[in-house]
């Protein structure tokens, strides 16, 4: 982001004849997005007041409600200047909208519950995630929305997770806490160039969604705090996730879609995702999940030059019996690994379901799993690659991969069961049920070379103007 500032002379005649002359400075904010806006608003022309214990949640209301009439005029931004800004949930209702942080703006979210609604829990999962029934609203949300941008010049949005991090581990909770940021039924999304910290649970987290672009967040948690996933693609089409930094107490990225008999029901798969250019440290989690909550499907994920250090597994596929759905084309290189339990896990027992009616004869399908063009050192174990009885998971490819194990490894760096693939130029050899095809087959676990449509999305120069007398 680029700022400019410009001051201006204007010379005003009065009715006396005597000219008077004042002044006025004019500061331009330039920053990347998908789409420019027309009009323009600071959240002070609405009473907010940045100081850190005002409650500024009607003040963000009454600004996004009146920038909403020119959503077919050209758009509308809302600029949050710098200070403190305390607030509860609230609602991004127009599209053609973009919030716009300064660098020195800081969104601390209210510890007070009466400022956080409650929504029913998503279809495509039947309750929430930390109880049964519904869910806190989360800090920013938006629902039917086409064409809307979060963004800012790395401002930051503090959770204030202390509180809510407590009553989950106490048990406290009446409703699932709420996430930092959450887009449904939408398209054209930009989430992007902010600072998350702390939060509730997870932070980003778009569901039911299309054409999703999140781009150059720094993602914050103690990596003890329960459930603070990174980014959550959730029911999805179409995404583009890159340039980002994660730490984090659970997966960095977490793709999802949806939670045994309610997901199979909603039938929506996240596809057609690109995971690129991350940065992530997880000790008790992934890297990348995919699942657990995978019932919907996920298809054709392409993720490449990930960095993982100090997490406990790198790529990890998470599933069980009566998850049905299926997680398939999946393509990884590039990935480079230092500190790690496992390099690559798969888990075909993961258990927590909604409820007691899942079917014991929804097997997920797990095929064409593709890893290659992988370097990692001091890891505890090579992979644990774990399908199920009856439901092997199949077309596992693993290639030039070389894995150095730590001092205090485990003896049998390889533990498989219940699936089937290849392997070539992996080292230390693998598990006999992915049989070395040897050097010549180096170019084996192939990564799709054509582009996905979210690759074509380009940013533009947009700019906010603000005038100081």
């Amino acid at each position: 982001m680029e700022v400019v500032l410009v001051l201006a002379l204007l010379v005003l005649v009065g009715t006396n004849g005597v000219e008077s002359r004042t002044s006025q400075v004019y500061e331009y904010y330039e920053y990347p997005a998908t789409s420019c806006r027309t009009h323009s608003a600071s959240l002070t022309d609405f009473g907010g007041v940045g100081d850190g214990t005002t409650s500024n949640t009607k003040a963000f209301q009454a600004a996004i409600d009146h920038l909403g009439q020119y959503a077919s005029e050209g758009g509308s931004q809302l600029f949050v200047p710098p200070g403190k800004w305390l607030t509860g949930s609230f609602n991004l209702t127009s599209s053609h909208f973009t919030l716009y942080l300064h660098k020195y703006a800081v969104l601390l979210a209210s510890q007070d519950e009466s400022e956080w609604s409650v929504i029913e829990p998503l279809p495509s999962y039947g309750r929430g995630r930390d109880t049964t029934g519904g869910r806190f609203i989360s800090l920013i949300h938006g629902t039917n929305l086409t064409d809307v941008v979060v963004t800012g010049d790395n401002g930051t949005i503090d959770g204030q997770g202390v509180l809510w991090w407590e009553k989950f581990r106490k048990g406290d909770l009446k409703y699932t806490r709420p996430y930092l940021i959450e887009i449904m039924y939408s398209d054209n999304v930009q989430i992007s160039h902010l600072t998350l910290i702390n939060s509730p649970s997870w932070n980003v987290h778009p569901v039911y969604s299309s054409n999703v672009l999140v781009q150059g967040l720094t993602i914050l948690a103690p990596v003890t705090s329960p459930n603070t996933d990174g980014i959550n693609p959730d029911s999805c089409t179409n995404t583009r996730i890159e340039d980002c930094y994660i730490v984090s107490g659970d997966d960095c990225v977490a793709v999802k879609s949806g939670w045994d008999e309610y997901g199979i029901a909603y039938g929506m798969p996240t596809k057609q995702l690109v995971i690129r250019r991350l940065t992530c440290i997880s000790p008790f989690s992934a890297v990348i999940a995919l699942g657990s909550e995978m019932s919907g499907g996920i298809q054709d994920v392409r993720a490449e030059d990930i960095v993982a250090i100090n997490s406990e597994s790198g790529v990890r596929i998470k599933t069980g019996v009566g998850r049905g759905g299926f997680v398939k084309d999946i393509y990884v290189r590039g990935m480079t690994m230092k500190t790690m339990k496992w390099a690559f896990w798969i888990t075909g027992d993961y258990g927590s379901h909604p409820d007691d009616n899942y079917d014991p004869n929804a097997l997920p399908v797990i095929r064409n799993i593709n890893y290659r063009d992988v370097v990692a050192e001091n890891v505890t174990m090579a992979a644990k690659l774990e399908g199920i009885s009856g439901d092997p998971f199949t077309g596992i490819c693993i290639s030039n991969v070389t894995i150095e194990l730590a001092k205090k490894a485990k003896k049998v760096p390889w533990n498989c069961t219940y699936i089937a693939g290849i392997s070539s130029g992996v080292v230390p050899r693998p598990c006999d049920l992915l049989p070395d095809q040897g050097q010549e087959k180096m170019t084996e676990c192939n990564f799709p070379e054509d582009s996905l449509p979210i690759d074509n999305v380009q940013a533009q120069i947009c700019t906010y103007k603000r005038k100081y007398m």
